[in-house]
């Protein structure tokens, strides 16, 4: 709370915090500044790895960099001509990092960064539901008052400031809030309460917001070194660099790899297409990278067609006006995203909500509404339309598909799921929550999702009956206006997505058949979308996209899923044993940390980075959570291993206990307890 208050410029900033003294670990710090010369600017990862090669036996630096150096244990699972490593060899100091880490050479020339190793086969788990337990209903846990009272006085403090020095400095300093008061004759040109939040509150945290980063967001991430000279009104950089584990990107099956047959497959598409389309999708925008891509969507989801979009958010902002409108009724989850809201406005629909994850508000209201019609009139509605996520992206909870779907063959709407977070990171074959709870995907109407997330690409798509899509490809608003996805982007969806589903032999089309009509799927609608398909025939992938073995039987895709349901359940399943308040379902690649204090969010940014092994994570605050429930949001990916979640646990429970930050109620264990007992932990949820 008090860092909060107005800092003195002579009186040194908290935002400098003394590491601890290092400790043996995986990481070492750089021995000489003769090692590696320090990169002035941010740099791809491939240009890193050149000149590292290239500056290695240079001895000479001017600039030493005070920036650590990670020496993870990992393992080679990209190309094929990477080194491959040697589990029995005593002296691979990949297989013993405590005793011979790499060095600072061998860590930008390698990798091992990107993806770690874990050969255990005990560290997996398959993601699917148990329906011989209860559905986990979200449970929401009070910290004790004191908490709840530190909090909101905190806040108030932080309010009745800045609005004093607004008051004042408005009077007696009227260059600095030029902008905020009416001035020449010009109106003002922002909102003086808008941009209070902004100014007052998230501007102090400003450093621990937007990290720049560089290279490939996997195992690890490359951190620009910047520091504030006004208290965050500017940031200057250093041109040093720190290697943090990475905990916070949403690469959830680490596709986002620069080396391996994706980053081969991007490479070529663009040699042969260019770097982008240049039109939109009702112009000359499409190309038949984009219709193989919507064909393969439709048969890993098991639908009859699909449409994909340049973007996530503009997905469900433009494509939801075209599904409802006056006269139909869409009913909302109270915590759907943004990008779901502005497309409700923008549908002119009504509009009711219901509380998250609730199915006993979700039932009443559906009485409600069915049984009074339209306002005024009390007609029947033209349509009721339920709009859901999959996984919701702030609190980690995963929506109670089985009795939506009971509730959705009684009262006869329509459902709309968003899978932005699910798709990929859900369900034992990857194909989301109607794959985590072995429901068919005919079931739900309209299934969205986006290729941020598990597809390590950018972008959304639209799946459902064939007649829906066709009306879509028209209505919506993405495609008369919205540029096309660029040919190197849909390039890492369709080898991804095809490496999870895996691919069967089969004759290659004839050149009549390898252009088809873009107005249309390349597959034929089926009959039937009643259960999820297989594998994807060969037939589908564009001829000059080579698939190595492991990729083409989807083994290393299951491998991941795998993985990452371990990872997901030990991080969660650990922090609440001991002592956090973790909110969300234990399968959730989302796992929300309660902070509550405001105060305490930028703290734990900067002690987890300060760490002898920094740490890079995700903080979040109003207004995309309420002012008293600020959260870490931790994002394992299956790139981590065992050992790097044991690392963020150790980090966790350590800063957790410094801050005051373990208010759970479940049963506590030792942090070493934790991290023995893991598998025995994640098998019991």
């Amino acid at each position: 709370m008090l860092f909060f208050l107005e800092q003195d410029k002579e009186t040194p900033s908290l935002m400098a915090l003394n590491p601890p003294s290092p400790s043996p670990s995986i990481f070492k710090e750089k021995e000489s500044a003769s090692q590696l010369p320090s990169m002035t600017k941010a740099v791809p990862y491939s240009s890193a790895v050149q000149q590292a090669d290239s500056r290695a036996p240079a001895r000479d630096n001017p600039h030493p960099a005070p920036t650590r150096v990670c020496s993870f244990s990992s393992s080679v699972t990209t190309s094929s001509e990477d080194t491959v490593l040697n589990e029995d060899d005593d002296d691979n100091c990949l297989m013993n990092p405590h005793t011979t880490p790499p060095t600072s050479e061998q860590v930008f020339t390698t990798p091992h960064t990107e993806f770690g190793h874990c050969a255990n086969e005990a560290y997996r788990c398959i993601s699917k539901h148990d329906y011989t337990k209860p559905f986990q209903e979200r449970a929401i846990e009070k910290p004790p008052l004191y908490v709840c009272f530190a909090t909101c006085v905190s806040i108030l403090i932080l309010y009745s400031l800045g609005r004093l020095r607004d008051f004042f400095g408005k009077r007696f300093a009227k260059s600095y809030f030029t902008h905020l008061m009416p001035h020449n004759g010009y109106a003002q040109l922002n909102s003086d309460l808008e941009s209070f939040y902004l100014r007052r509150i998230k501007r102090r945290m400003d450093d621990c917001y937007g990290q720049p980063i560089t290279g490939v967001p996997g195992r690890t991430v490359l951190i620009l070194d910047r520091y504030s000279p006004d208290y965050n009104h500017t940031q200057i950089y250093t041109g040093g660099m720190t290697r943090a584990l990475n905990i916070s990107s949403y690469n959830y099956l680490a596709f986002s790899q620069g080396r391996g047959s994706w980053a081969d497959a991007v490479a070529e598409s663009i040699r042969r297409y260019g770097v982008s389309s240049c039109g939109t999708r009702l112009e000359s925008g499409s190309n038949d990278l984009h219709v193989c891509a919507e064909a393969l969507i439709a048969h890993f989801l098991g639908t009859e067609d699909a449409l994909v979009c340049s973007m996530g958010f503009a997905t469900n902002s433009t494509f939801i006006p075209g599904l409802a409108g006056k006269g139909s009724l869409i009913i909302s989850d109270e915590l759907n995203h943004t990008s779901m809201r502005v497309g409700i406005q923008q549908s002119g629909a009504e509009v009711r909500i219901f509380k998250h994850n609730d199915m006993a508000s979700l039932e009443s209201l559906l009485r409600e509404v069915i049984s009074q019609g339209q306002p005024k009139t009390h007609r029947p509605w033209k349509k009721i339309l339920v709009i859901v996520e999959g996984l919701y992206s702030m609190e980690g909870t995963l929506v109670n598909l089985p009795r939506i779907i009971e509730l959705k063959q009684k009262y006869k709407f329509y459902l709309y799921v968003d899978e932005a977070h699910s798709i990929g990171s859900l369900g034992s074959r990857g194909r989301g929550v109607t794959d985590y709870f072995n429901i068919p995907p005919g079931s739900i109407d309209v299934l969205m999702g986006t290729f941020s997330k598990s597809f390590g690409a950018a972008g959304g798509y639209i799946s459902g009956p064939k007649s829906l899509i066709d009306a879509l490809r028209l209505r919506s608003h993405s495609g008369p206006y919205a540029e096309a996805i660029t040919p190197s982007v849909i390039a890492q969806v369709v080898v991804s997505m095809a490496s999870i589903m895996g691919v069967t032999p089969a004759p290659r089309p004839t050149k009549s058949t390898l252009f088809p009509s873009l107005d249309s799927s390349i597959v034929a609608p089926k009959e039937s979308a009643e259960e999820l398909p297989g594998m994807a025939p060969a037939s589908m992938l564009p001829m000059w996209m080579n698939l190595r073995p492991s990729l083409a039987d989807g083994s290393e895709a299951r491998m991941r899923m795998r993985r990452l349901a371990f990872n997901c359940r030990y991080l969660h399943v650990g922090l609440k044993k001991i002592g956090f308040i973790v909110y969300g379902h234990v399968s959730s690649p989302i796992v929300p940390l309660l902070i509550f204090s405001p105060g305490k969010l930028c703290l734990f940014v900067r002690m987890m980075r300060a760490r002898p092994i920094p740490i890079a994570v995700v903080v979040v605050a109003h207004p995309a959570t309420s002012f008293e429930t600020g959260r870490a949001r931790l994002c394992p990916s299956a790139s981590h291993t065992k050992e790097d979640i044991d690392i963020v646990l150790r980090a966790c429970d350590e800063v957790g206990g410094i801050l005051d930050m373990k208010h759970g109620s479940c049963e506590r264990w030792g942090i070493d307890e934790v991290c023995e007992r893991a598998v025995e932990l994640v098998h019991s949820v």
